[in-house]
């Protein structure tokens, strides 16, 4: 059932956005005709926002590269294109980025890149803004959903001016903070001049493309001029002139914040950096400190260009600037910031709170069975199964980057050490990660004859950003029938035999353990797949839930090791065996009211202890 999309409301509205609905508004008040991504957090609300717009195609790519590649496409035609994606996934669409860069743009092009600056949700901590430096393209820094708003707008002109992509760099903060936005008016969406064939643009093989540098470092020039006097930039008087600050993004709010009477630099249009109006901050104040997150990039360039300024050798090199950590660093030049900042920097005691995967997840058979298997070596990869390297699974030895389990795993078994040598090789890939970046290695590993059993978590969704459909899903973004992927036909057309694809239920252990020792005993490349939805989509069908009975339980723990969350320990025992061997018992409840009756804890429990539970009794009042 496709879902309804609403009228958003009309110009001149105040509305409480983060920064991300704020993007997704900017989109399509400038205009544009299509807008593509991937899932990521931070910058997953930015699609799903888009596709609730009227007039707009919207679509969730299979990765980064893909989206981009149709961003281009819409510009090449004339239409204004957007694409988002968080900061690894730009490492996924580099290859098409530095191509762009040579080609330009006919429709306005938009890159929201959204920095996870603290490691959120990521494996990394990475400035993006380097992308900017490395393809020769402007960047925009919005602070917070106003400027995400406005910003996002005026990149879309600015990349018609200035024949370029435009990268609009958010971070986490930017992304998720909301505040209160003024929307505009929608541009009319002029019609698409269509695609004006031109090989020697569009086509870029050598000897077209070195002809196209030159223009490249022209643009560059013209950005430079237009950042000495864009209103994205602006310089701020302050009346303390011991410290001066350049910033952007969130960091300006952390400074402005932290020294409200200091002159500021404030970057909306940070790449490339207007340096006249840095030398003219520099000349107003006694020391000029550059605050920006993550690297030491700015600072780097303004010494660079003979101008001193302090930085990362005060400032931390990683994470965010609160203004805590600010007045903390800035002791060193403002003496009278170090008794306040010490107390201000004082960390608050938090209960700790360990990711988990959700009760009855189609992942925890999986785990526990892994947990339970000996002599393997399991290669992991990005999504809600990486949990499977924390308690009680302690499952995955390796997890790099999307898709990486499928090449992770041919070397291990390909560079075996003696000790390797019997040990069985898996890599465990979820859905959406196998067609984001997967299907190629499982190729790789058929071709090179890899002996490598695949474990791929068919569960319908991309999980770990909120449950957003994939070609598995059988829906696009907007909820409308879409063909849906055929998986065990998938991993044939790729070269496994058929006889070692297996589809299984993870709910139903026996066949789960008894399916993974089968494959890992085969020399060569296998898949399992298994098939159940996850448990917070709307395909996923709750059972009645169940309870331990208190007088049957033996403390075995089984069920423990499951890792469901709707499982508790209500106390442990120690008790000596006739053997003289010492044992821990764990006697355990299950909270009813956030199982959904998978029934996984059933099967390992060796006294019988779980039943379902008795129907609450009602109590009736009046």
């Amino acid at each position: 059932m496709s879902r309804q999309i609403p009228t958003p409301p009309p110009a001149g509205s105040r509305l409480l956005m983060s920064g991300n609905e704020a993007v997704a508004r900017a989109v399509w008040d400038a205009g544009a005709r299509v807008a593509a991504a991937y899932p990521g957090t931070p910058s997953t609300e930015i699609l799903e926002n888009v596709a609730r717009h009227p007039d707009i195609y919207a679509e969730w790519s299979v990765n980064e590269k893909v989206s981009l590649e149709v961003a281009i496409g819409a510009s090449l035609a004339g239409a204004r294109g957007f694409c988002a994606m968080k900061h690894v996934g730009l490492n996924v669409a580099a290859d098409a980025l530095m191509t762009l860069t040579l080609t330009g743009v006919v429709g306005g092009l938009v890159i929201a890149v959204a920095d996870d600056v603290g490691f959120s949700s990521s494996q990394n901590e990475q400035d993006s803004r380097f992308w900017g430096r490395f393809a020769h393209l402007p960047i925009v820094e919005p602070a917070d959903s106003q400027e995400a708003y406005d910003m996002a707008r005026a990149a879309f002109d600015l990349s018609e001016r200035f024949n370029a992509p435009v990268i609009l760099r958010l971070t986490t903060r930017v992304c998720h903070v909301k505040c209160l936005v003024e929307v505009g008016e929608r541009i009319a969406r002029r019609a698409a001049a269509g695609f004006a064939r031109n090989p020697a643009r569009w086509v870029m093989v050598p000897a077209h493309a070195q002809k196209r540098v030159p223009e490249v470092f022209a643009r560059e020039q013209a950005l430079r001029e237009f950042s000495e006097t864009t209103a994205l930039n602006r310089l701020e008087p302050g009346g303390d002139r011991r410290v001066g600050f350049v910033a952007s993004g969130p960091a300006y709010l952390h400074v402005r914040e932290s020294f409200p009477d200091a002159p500021v630099l404030k970057l909306g249009f940070s790449h490339p950096a207007p340096m006249d109006r840095v030398r003219e901050l520099a000349a107003q104040v006694d020391t000029l400190v550059v605050v920006e997150e993550t690297e030491r990039l700015l600072e780097t360039e303004i010494c660079a260009e003979g101008i001193p300024a302090r930085g990362k050798d005060i400032l931390p090199a990683a994470g965010e600037l609160p203004p805590h950590i600010l007045r903390k660093s800035l002791a060193r030049l403002l003496p009278e910031l170090a008794g306040s900042a010490e107390n201000a920097s004082a960390a608050l005691p938090v209960f700790p709170r360990p990711p988990t995967m959700c009760a009855a997840c189609p992942h925890l058979g999986v785990f526990y069975t892994l947990s339970q298997l000996r002599n393997l070596t399991v290669a992991g990869d990005i999504g809600c199964y990486t949990l499977g390297a924390g308690h009680p699974w302690n499952a995955l030895d390796t997890c790099i980057s999307m898709g990486a389990s499928m090449g992770v795993a041919l070397g291990l078994d390909k560079g075996r050490g003696p000790d390797d040598e019997k040990k069985k090789i898996v890599a465990v890939i979820g859905d959406s990660t196998f067609m984001h970046m997967g299907m190629q290695g499982l190729l790789d590993i058929v071709y090179n004859r890899g002996n490598v059993t695949v474990l791929l978590l068919d569960n319908r969704t991309v999980g770990m950003t909120g449950g957003q459909d994939n070609p598995d899903s059988g829906r696009d973004i907007r909820g409308e029938e879409a063909p849906r992927v055929d998986f065990p036909r998938l991993v044939e057309a790729l070269g496994v035999a058929p006889g070692h694809v297996r589809v299984v239920d993870p709910y139903v252990l026996p066949v789960l353990f008894r399916t993974l020792r089968e494959e890992t005993k085969h020399d060569g490349p296998s898949v399992v797949i298994t098939r159940r939805p996850c448990v917070l989509i709307d395909d996923y069908r709750r059972q009645a839930a169940y309870e331990v009975i208190e007088t049957t339980c033996t403390g075995c723990g089984n069920c423990v090791e499951i890792g469901c969350p709707a499982i508790h320990v209500t106390r442990r025992e120690k008790v000596v065996k006739p053997s003289g061997r010492e044992v821990e018992l764990a006697f355990a409840c299950i909270e009813t009211t956030a199982c959904t009756g998978c029934g996984l804890c059933l099967q390992p429990c060796a006294p019988e202890a779980i039943r379902v539970a008795k129907p609450a009794v009602k109590v009736e009042f009046g």
